[in-house]
């Protein structure tokens, strides 16, 4: 399926609809059985008190695509950890959703699926909203207000994860935002078989990040931090990639803000304070 544009996002004066229709614009909707496995796995793994915790533990596949199957892979995940979730997928063209609807009819269990965009008309508010590889088809001006914007619909005590992935889910980046703090952390997980350095998934940074990979910026410290340090470790590549990875982490840990252990880089994951990679000179 071609690009589709998604230059435009309808919002009114305060960020959201103006006539209650969807804010958004359609993407290309390319998707597929556990594309999205890495950050499933850690929304399980590392959010899962969120949703515990949560008098109706609601989550948000925004932009799910062409197919529901991100969305059932989700609620899949994250029934492991919480029983009772209630998985809501959103997409803003309405063939999509009488797709997924048709597809699951008769499924017990299955997710919900309605049409809506950034503004999230959902009934109650979300503890997690996912939206992956959504906001990397948009103009990077339109990031922080659509940030806002979903942030603004998030119960006490939610999560926004906006990322992206390759097409077989294989190199992944997300930035996780609070509903009062905003972006608070970049993780990065990749298969580490393979993998000729960290900045190999440069090209896969979220939007707000991928035209900030040039000098002068945090994130492009950070990679080539990443990739020194991966150099360096390459003796403990005798025991496996796995180490290797470990042992980049832990050197990285000691000049950077890393949020996570040994127990998350060994999936070949790397989770930074937001602080250290937030875009730092103005926009050209």
């Amino acid at each position: 399926m071609p690009r589709q544009s998604a230059s435009r996002v309808r919002t009114g004066a305060c960020g959201g609809s103006p006539s209650g229709a969807a804010v958004g614009a359609v993407t290309r909707g390319t998707t597929g059985p556990d594309r999205l496995r890495r950050v499933e796995r850690w929304l399980a793994q590392t959010q899962a008190a969120r949703l515990r915790r949560a008098a109706d533990p609601l989550v948000v596949d925004l932009g799910y695509g062409a197919s529901p199957v991100t969305v059932t892979d989700l609620q899949r995940w994250l029934r492991r950890v919480c029983a009772d979730v209630r998985v809501v997928g959103l997409e803003i063209s309405p063939e999509r959703v009488e797709v997924a609807r048709a597809a699951l009819a008769g499924t017990e269990g299955a997710p919900q699926f309605a049409v809506g965009g950034f503004e999230i008309p959902t009934a109650g508010d979300p503890v997690l909203v996912r939206a992956f590889n959504v906001l990397r088809q948009y103009e990077t001006d339109q990031v922080e207000r659509t940030w806002e914007l979903m942030r603004s619909r998030l119960a006490p005590g939610g999560l926004v994860v906006d990322g992206t992935c390759d097409e077989l889910g294989r190199r992944s980046t997300w930035v996780a935002l609070e509903r009062d703090a905003g972006p608070v952390s970049l993780t990065i997980s990749v298969r580490l078989a393979g993998l000729p350095a960290p900045s190999a998934v440069a090209e896969r940074l979220p939007k707000v990040l991928i035209h900030r990979n040039v000098p002068g910026e945090g994130v492009h410290d950070l990679l080539r931090a990443a990739d020194e340090a991966w150099a360096r470790a390459a003796p403990a590549g005798t025991f496996g990639v796995r180490q290797r990875w470990i042992a980049t982490c832990r050197d990285l840990a000691r000049d950077w803000p890393v949020l996570d252990t040994a127990a998350r880089w060994r999936l070949g994951e790397l989770t930074v304070d937001w602080s250290c990679v937030a875009p730092r000179a103005a926009a050209a």
